[in-house]
């Protein structure tokens, strides 16, 4: 990306209080304007941003002009305009300087490159013959036309419009005080040649800056996507949780109600407990509720806040059908006693199992996929793997951040997720959680964990996440 922040295209500052804004604002941009007319700044060109490999040709072609219009000044003079002695050699030096210095200090090449123009209009000023144009020789003006391109690429348009009138204004002055007899004047060519010239830098320039400013919107605008993604997530999580948490809260209040009618001639203090126990889990869930409440739909169909229990991987099978009725050949493998879980692990397990198989339905059309369920002593480990597809993929219509939701909800147990191609060109995603969560420590984050050898960022994850 080119450099977008220069001295020059900052905004002149507000004129001191007690000043009129007019005159203020007047002087202030007059003195900006000095300083930018009258500087030695460094701004380096800036290589070109694709191929890589080409990111210098700019600069090489920079310094092959130099030499070229070196050369060329050199002959001119000797050949055209009988400039015989080391002088020629001097100034075909000094021109060829201007050139290369331009891709460093513009504004001080362009002064160089005046410099060397007026000293070559001296230099010929006796020597023009009938015809021959003065003050500026035939390669003169395209020799000075790389100085002011790379003038106009660097600086704003204000500037550029007095580069290029004080380039044509210091000709035609020239014209006018010093015409040689017979000499042919340069300044209508001048003129053409350097408002072109300028017009082109102008454009090129602010091209350049549009592409910057666009890169820089769709960086973060992919940013501000995926930290919505995951609000979004987070959200849902919430909402789940608070499904889970609520539905034994309201347990625990029944049975608290229920437990002294299940024993003969309960004693009061058994009574009291009971009745305790039970305010407080009421309090607990509408405290909860009064908490999560605000992350539900208002509207009671909306299907992204739903009122039914969470589903758990007995239902596994069901929701294994329901892909193989989409016309995917699926096979699922359960190792390990299977058991029931706790009601976060078993949703959170259920929820990466559909999202993995709703990612090989979008962008593995007629793959095999394998399911893998394995219950062990103090994890739960899940496989989802398929193979490459059999035909191109339609266009999705998803967010392209289904693994960093899954990713979330393996983190928020203090499991790991990890995804990734496969070698024969299919793509696995496994979870490995622990079957009793543990608490994080006080002042931990219990966000997200990257797997093993993963990044959020990398691209095979944002080519299969939905």
């Amino acid at each position: 990306m080119p450099r977008l922040s220069r001295v020059s295209e900052q905004r002149v500052s507000p004129a001191e209080p007690g000043s009129s804004p007019a005159a203020g604002g007047g002087s202030g941009r007059r003195l900006s304007l000095a300083l930018e007319l009258f500087t030695l700044r460094r701004d380096p060109l800036p290589g070109m941003g694709r191929p890589r490999w080409l990111a210098r040709l700019p600069h090489v072609l920079v310094a092959y002009a130099a030499v070229f219009f070196g050369f060329l000044t050199t002959q001119q003079l000797m050949d055209h305009y009988h400039v015989k002695g080391g002088l020629p050699l001097a100034v075909a030096l000094l021109t060829a300087l201007s050139i290369w210095l331009a891709m460093f200090r513009p504004i001080a090449a362009w002064w160089l490159g005046l410099l060397a123009a007026g000293w070559i209009a001296w230099m010929i000023h006796d020597n023009v013959g009938q015809g021959q144009t003065w003050p500026w020789t035939p390669g003169g003006m395209f020799a000075f036309a790389p100085v002011l391109l790379l003038v106009a690429l660097r600086v704003p348009p204000r500037v550029t419009i007095w580069v290029v009138g004080i380039s044509v204004a210091l000709t035609g002055a020239a014209e006018l005080a010093f015409p040689p007899a017979g000499s042919q004047f340069s300044s209508v060519g001048a003129a053409v040649l350097f408002g072109f010239v300028g017009l082109l830098g102008y454009a090129l320039r602010a091209l350049r800056l549009a592409k910057g400013e666009l890169v820089e919107q769709e960086t973060l605008t992919a940013e501000e996507r995926a930290r919505r993604t995951l609000l979004e997530e987070r959200s849902r999580i919430a909402r789940e949780l608070h499904d889970v948490v609520a539905h034994h809260m309201s347990v625990i209040s029944i049975q608290a109600q229920v437990a002294p009618h299940l024993v003969d001639d309960p004693s009061e203090e058994l009574k009291e407990n009971l009745a305790g126990i039970r305010e407080n889990a009421l309090e607990a869930l509408t405290e909860l509720r009064r908490v999560l409440g605000v992350l539900r739909s208002e509207q009671p169909g909306d299907p992204a806040a739903p009122q039914h229990p969470q589903p758990t991987l007995a239902e596994l099978d069901g929701l294994v059908d329901n892909v193989r009725g989409a016309g995917l050949e699926v096979t699922t493998e359960v190792a390990g006693i299977r058991r029931p879980l706790a009601p976060g692990v078993e949703l959170t397990a259920y929820r990466i199992v559909q999202e993995a198989l709703s990612n090989c339905l979008r962008h593995a059309p007629g793959s095999q996929v394998e399911v893998g369920v394995a219950y062990g002593p103090r994890e739960l480990h899940l496989c989802v793997a398929n193979s490459a597809p059999t035909r191109p993929a339609p266009p999705s219509q998803g967010t392209g951040h289904g693994l960093l939701g899954m990713r979330e909800r393996a983190g928020m147990l203090g499991g790991e997720l990890a995804a990734g191609p496969r070698p024969d060109g299919g793509y696995e995603v496994s979870a490995v959680l622990p079957i009793h969560p543990q608490k994080p420590p006080a002042g931990q984050d219990p966000g997200p964990r990257p797997g093993p050898g993963t990044d959020p960022g990398s691209g095979p994850e944002t080519k299969k996440a939905t």
